[in-house]
Formats: structure tokens, C-alpha cells, sequence
């Protein structure tokens, strides 16, 4: 149960710790606007989003101003595409379904639109190679449209002929918008394990075991834990921080689950899931960095960071899970470098490597987020990356992701800025000895003894 001093606490949060809700999503299928006739299915597509999603803007800006909480994200999440081009009879394009969403993003006023996604965990079905295929073209022709690949799972193993396909596709995807700082790679991610309810970009998309629509909520806090565990002082045993971490985690999902019950039942919807992960941005004291800091790090990415995040982690979950009994999508900590000005300090500092960042994605959320790369990092060496994130998520039964850009043109040490929550990265220097022959042979990575639980 809350009482006053919790309340009181949560208002400080949002006053004074950038605390705010981060996302509200909304999760759209689109499985009943496949048709033959792409045309046709572009014209239900449009139609549906804007029919479900009209009001979404509004509600949400009316309940930031009620209850004084900031909404920051207004997005929408949907079937994904390559679902709908395998039902097409003939050719058709999968970039004008881009641009339909794409125009349906911005006739609702929404920040992002997820679900330019393809399956391909166990294989290639009808529609996903095309789509795949056309992800650099419909990022650089759309602004506000998000895409992601689920090339593995604990169940499935790991694709490797997708796996292969995406480091190319992540290296257009940024050579296509490279004179808008590679925009096109930041809103790209390659995942395994992924969510179907995950509320945050770029990964969202909506799963086909979801309702017909439903509202996310995905919170934020890492300037709220920050600021809970300096006021602790340095007195306190590592359990003891947990339990801080638990207890402030609570105020937050508490907050978040409001918001989602209410847009709900505004809307009209189902409510979905609160996702209670620590997103940063690029604001100072809003950062995961920071957080592990004040635990006692000297900077994050020293000896000791690894289990520091574990940790935060766990209470983060704990302390979620009391508080809400639809907590899911992601719901840890994120590690996104160019979000998190304590990240970004360390990554410039060289003390965060990209391969401690890699040791770090094992027990926290998602993985290698919003690492910029040098500009001539080859594709199969991206790949690569992605098949050490991917083993890592397999095997350990958790999501893991990658969400590079190589910066076309510059070398490690540069900066590239993106603006807004994406913030800005310094290019970080990754190993150039070739995996081309290992990524070329192809075939799956068969599942691990973790996958025989039934």
C-alpha cells in the first residue's frame, strides 16, 4: 500500500529527478488489414491506425496535465510487416508500407512508429527476405518508423543466415542517411528473445498472442534511484541499497501502472504491461552510470560494474513486480551509450569498452544500444557483434539486442550527434580481425540444453 510519504516521494521524483513516464504505446494488430492487393492493405492499415490511435495524443497530454506527471513518448506499436507481405498475391513493395505507417505516425502526431519487423529465428517464411531486404530504403524514406529482426531465441537457436544478412543491412542503413548522422542504423535494432509487448522503440512491435489493441506503459527512473541511494549515504551494505532500489523501483511502477489503467480506460482498450525499465537520456543525473557510481564505482565501466548493474537489475524487477501484476516488455536496466551522459563520459574516457559493455549486457536489459561504430567497420564484423549478443541472450534465457551505427566518414574518438533522447555517441573502437569465414558458413546455431523445458 502507498501512504502520504510515498506519494510525497514520487512527486519529489518528477519535481526534482526527471522522473516521468517515458512511453505510452499502443499496441495495434494489423493481422485483419492483410489482402492481396497491396494497395488495398496499405488503405486498411492507414485506415485502422488512425481510427484506433485518434485520440491517443490527446488523452495522454490531458492526463500529464491532471496528475502532473510528464508523458514524454506517444507511440504506437504494430503487427509485424512482414506478416502481412506474405499474404500479398504477386510483388509487392514492401517500402509502401513504410511510408503508410509512416504517414499514419504523422496524421496521429505520434513520436514513433514499431513493427517493421520480421521473425526469422528458425528460418525465412514468405515476406520476411523482402522485407529485410528493404529496411535501409523505408528508414531512409520515413521519419518517424522504427524496425527490428528477431534472429534468435533460448527455443530456436540462432539464425546465422539472417544474422549474416543484417550486418549488411545495418551498414546501409546508415550509408543511406549518412548525411542525417546515419539516423537510419539508430532506428534499427537486432534482437533475440524479443518481447512481443515491449513498449520501447526501436524494438516494439505487437506480438500475435496480443489483443487487438492494448496500451503500454514504459516508466523511467534512473535520476529517482540516483538521487534515493545518494541520500543514503555511504554507510550502507550492498543489500541494504537493494532494498533501497526495490522500494524506490515501487514508487515508480506504481506510477506508471496509474497512467496505464487510466489511458486504458479512456481509450477505451485493454491495458497492457508496465515495463519498469531504467531508460536514461542524455540529461545530467538521469543516468544508469550514475546510478552504479554512486554505489561506489569510480567510473562505470571500471572492475565491479558488471555485478553493480546485476544487481540494480534485480532490485529494479523486485521492486516492480509488487507493484504491478502486468509488469513485462524489457523491465531492467538499459545501457544505450548515447542516452546516458554518464555513458557517454565514460566511453570518451576509454575506461568503458565496447567489450565490458558486452560483459555488462549478460545481466542487464536488451544489450549493445545505441553504440556508435567507426565508419568502416565491416559488415561481417557488425555480424559478428550481432552473434555474440544473440549467444548471450540465447543462452542465458533473457532478450538480449543490437543497435549500432557505423558513423559513415569518422574514426573512433569522433562524436556523432543525434539530438533529443537519442543524444549523441563517441565512436567507439571495435576489433577489426576478420569472423567473415565464421559468419559466411551460414546454417543455425542449434538450441541450447535451456530450450528442453517441457
Amino acid at each position: 500500500m502507498l501512504n502520504k510519504s510515498d506519494i510525497l516521494d514520487t512527486i519529489r521524483m518528477i519535481s526534482d529527478e526527471n522522473l516521468d513516464v517515458r512511453t505510452v504505446t499502443m499496441g495495434i494488430s494489423l493481422l485483419d488489414c492483410a489482402d492481396r492487393d497491396p494497395a488495398v492493405a496499405c488503405k486498411k492499415i492507414y485506415d485502422k491506425l488512425c481510427r484506433n490511435a485518434e485520440n491517443l495524443v490527446s488523452e495522454a497530454e490531458k492526463i500529464s496535465a491532471e496528475y502532473g506527471i510528464p508523458i514524454v513518448n506517444k507511440r504506437i506499436s504494430v503487427t509485424p510487416v512482414s506478416l502481412l507481405l506474405g499474404a500479398t498475391e504477386g510483388r509487392a513493395n514492401p517500402v509502401d508500407y513504410a511510408k503508410t505507417l509512416d504517414s499514419a505516425a504523422k496524421t496521429l502526431g505520434v513520436n514513433f512508429i514499431g513493427g517493421y519487423s520480421a521473425l526469422v529465428q528458425k528460418g525465412f517464411a514468405a515476406g520476411d527476405m523482402e522485407l529485410i531486404e528493404s529496411i535501409p530504403e523505408a528508414l531512409a524514406e520515413t521519419d518517424f518508423l522504427c524496425s527490428s529482426v528477431n534472429v534468435g531465441s533460448t527455443k530456436a537457436g540462432i539464425n546465422m543466415d539472417a544474422v549474416a544478412k543484417m550486418g549488411h543491412i545495418i551498414r546501409r542503413a546508415a550509408e543511406l542517411t549518412s548525411e542525417r548522422e546515419c539516423i537510419g542504423a539508430a532506428k534499427l535494432v537486432v534482437l533475440c528473445n524479443a518481447p512481443e509487448d515491449n513498449p520501447f522503440m526501436a524494438g516494439a512491435f505487437h506480438g500475435v498472442g496480443e489483443p487487438d489493441c492494448e496500451i503500454h506503459v514504459g516508466v523511467s527512473g534512473p535520476g529517482a534511484v540516483r538521487a534515493a541511494l545518494q541520500k543514503a549515504g555511504s554507510g550502507k551494505t550492498i543489500d541494504e541499497l537493494a532494498e533501497i532500489i526495490k522500494r524506490t523501483a515501487f514508487k515508480i511502477t506504481r506510477m506508471g501502472s496509474l497512467v496505464g489503467s487510466i489511458m486504458a480506460k479512456r481509450l477505451g482498450v485493454p491495458a497492457g504491461i508496465v515495463d519498469l525499465s531504467l531508460a536514461p537520456t542524455p540529461a545530467i543525473g538521469d543516468s544508469v552510470a550514475n546510478v552504479l557510481e554512486e554505489m561506489g564505482l569510480e567510473v562505470c565501466g571500471g572492475c565491479g560494474t558488471t555485478a553493480a548493474l546485476a544487481m540494480l537489475n534485480d532490485a529494479v524487477k523486485k521492486g516492480g513486480v509488487a507493484a504491478s501484476n502486468f509488469v513485462g516488455g524489457l523491465s531492467g536496466a538499459f545501457i544505450p551509450v548515447s542516452e546516458d551522459a554518464g555513458m557517454i563520459a565514460a566511453a570518451q574516457s576509454g575506461i568503458l569498452t565496447l567489450e565490458k559493455l558486452e560483459a555488462m549486457t549478460s545481466v542487464c536489459s536488451v544489450g549493445i544500444d545505441m553504440v556508435v561504430l567507426p565508419g568502416d567497420t565491416p559488415a561481417e564484423v557488425i555480424s559478428a557483434l550481432i552473434a555474440d549478443e544473440a549467444a548471450i541472450g540465447m543462452v542465458n534465457s533473457k532478450t538480449t539486442a543490437v543497435r549500432a551505427i557505423p558513423a559513415i566518414g569518422l574514426q573512433a574518438g569522433e562524436m556523432l550527434s543525434f539530438g533529443g533522447l537519442l543524444g549523441e555517441g563517441p565512436v567507439m573502437p571495435i576489433s577489426k580481425a576478420s569472423p567473415a569465414e565464421f559468419i559466411a558458413r551460414g546454417g543455425r546455431i542449434p538450441a541450447p540444453m535451456q530450450a528442453l523445458k517441457n
